[in-house]
């Protein structure tokens, strides 16, 4: 068991909106489509008022978000993308590792914020290792291609290092991951209200994408990843039926 070290860069759970609780049940339905009816019982199941979950989606509508017809609301295309991405949590795609690492290095000099925020969270998102201002590193052990935020303002370089696991440690707080992750299957088990079970959800998804999906070698002993997205994975599919029994989806 690891000890409970808290990490500041470990994201907390915002409070519910209307939004977030609607647009999360739609990313957890496969096909992502559900009457509003639906969306306004689960908003209830949650404190939110029908009112409120009916204006949000008015909102959602307009800013591209979901698309509705005939009172069921989809996910626009651009959301199906990062449902895909959460999809793939619980097994990224990765190749064998044989020791070398990726390094995005900035070259762009004179970046708006926005671009440098841009940029930060596509590199947290794609799994790199801030090494320093402007240099960031992984193992490349994943197959995965990058977006072009980050193929705008970076170069890419191949690089090794004689110490690999120290290098890793230094990259992430690891002993802060796994403290979170077995506090999360804590959760995970003892999640027995639908409610419950909607933020244990929420939880775990933005606790996996912080994983940093290392080898096996550069990884501390009892990591607890994998069983972090194998209780994840059966859990997802027992809450999203009792969820769907629930809304009358």
């Amino acid at each position: 068991m690891y000890p409970a070290v808290p990490d500041r860069h470990l994201p907390s759970i915002t409070p519910l909106t209307a939004r977030s609780v609607a647009l999360s049940t739609l990313l957890g339905y496969h096909p992502p489509a559900l009457p509003i009816s639906a969306l306004v019982k689960v908003g209830e199941l949650l404190g939110i008022a029908d009112r409120a979950t009916r204006v949000a989606l008015t909102r959602m509508v307009k800013d591209g978000d979901v698309t509705a017809d005939n009172g069921v609301y989809r996910l626009s295309d651009r959301l199906l993308r990062r449902q895909a991405q959460q999809d793939g949590l619980t097994s990224p795609p990765t190749r064998r590792w044989t020791g070398g690492w990726e390094m995005a290095v900035v070259t762009s000099t004179t970046r708006p914020l926005a671009e440098r925020v841009a940029l930060r969270k596509s590199m947290v998102r794609h799994r790199m290792g801030e090494l320093r201002e402007g240099v960031w590193m992984r193992p490349d052990n994943l197959a995965r291609e990058l977006d072009g935020v980050i193929a705008d303002q970076c170069e890419f370089f191949v690089s090794h290092h004689s110490d690999a696991p120290n290098l890793a440690a230094s990259l992430w707080d690891l002993p802060g991951w796994a403290a979170e992750a077995e506090r999360l299957l804590t959760v995970l088990d003892e999640a027995e209200s639908l409610a419950d079970g909607f933020m244990a959800t929420a939880e775990v998804i933005r606790h996996l994408l912080l994983d940093p999906y290392l080898p096996a070698e550069l990884l501390p002993a009892g990591w607890p990843g994998d069983r972090l997205r194998g209780c994840y994975s059966d859990f997802s599919a027992s809450y999203s039926e009792r969820l769907r029994k629930y809304s009358g989806a």
